[in-house]
């Protein structure tokens, strides 16, 4: 995993020398695996970079309550965390859809991002999201579209980067079962949304799923060399 992520890195240029990177730390096995794999990869480089954690605390509006979790872990990593809160517009009814709840933690992350001066933003979104994604934007938007490597936002002030791209879920779940992260709770409305329902039609395609998201992935990879 390490070998994909440094791979990632260099070629799609997601991490400079002196960069400031903010890792977004939801609690959940991607997000720990991405800290960890960074922290790792930033021993080995021939050159330096910050790192720190940002986590949204969504616990006012109805989710999960990870900080008492995360603390002790983060302090384990000697990692810098920085808790902000999920702020939602006064007119935001509740409960929030997964569509809201993803668009308010990314605003609060980008914000909390652009504040604290990384120019960075990484998040854990891997390989078979990447083919979950790609499915849903043919299913419902007729479009190759995919999550890319990296995207900059408000004229470059933060770009967001996907050093986990090329690493597949499986792997991450066989390193969470390593390093004995506990099960993040369950979100009382991911089982609703869009990527859910593609998530579980590509498990019902059984032993070709894992064909199924590498083609996927393949597919999207061409189309960002075009």
């Amino acid at each position: 995993m390490l070998r994909d992520v440094t791979r990632a890195i260099g070629e799609f240029a997601l991490i400079d020398d002196g960069d400031r990177v903010a890792v977004a730390v939801s609690g959940g096995k991607d997000s720990r695996a991405l800290l960890e794999l960074l922290l790792r990869h930033r021993r080995r480089a021939p050159y330096d970079y910050e790192l720190l954690a940002i986590h949204v605390d969504g616990s006012e509006a109805g989710l999960p309550d990870m900080r008492t979790e995360l603390e002790p872990w983060l302090d384990g990593l000697d990692v810098d965390c920085h808790v902000v809160p999920l702020a939602l517009p006064a007119e935001e009814p509740l409960p929030l859809t997964c569509f809201r709840c993803s668009w308010n933690r990314r605003k609060a992350l980008f914000i909390a991002a652009s504040d604290l001066g990384c120019g960075k933003l990484a998040i854990g979104h891997h390989a078979d999201d990447v083919a979950v994604t790609t499915l849903m934007n043919l299913l419902f938007n007729g479009e190759l579209r995919t999550m890319e490597p990296r995207v900059a936002f408000f004229d470059d002030a933060v770009t967001v980067i996907r050093p986990l791209i090329c690493v597949a879920e499986k792997d991450l779940l066989r390193l969470a079962r390593a390093a004995g992260y506990p099960e993040r709770p369950s979100c009382p409305w991911e089982t609703e949304s869009r990527r859910a329902h593609i998530e579980a039609f590509l498990r019902q395609l059984g032993p070709e799923q894992d064909q199924v998201r590498t083609n996927l992935w393949r597919i999207t990879r061409r189309g960002q060399a075009t």
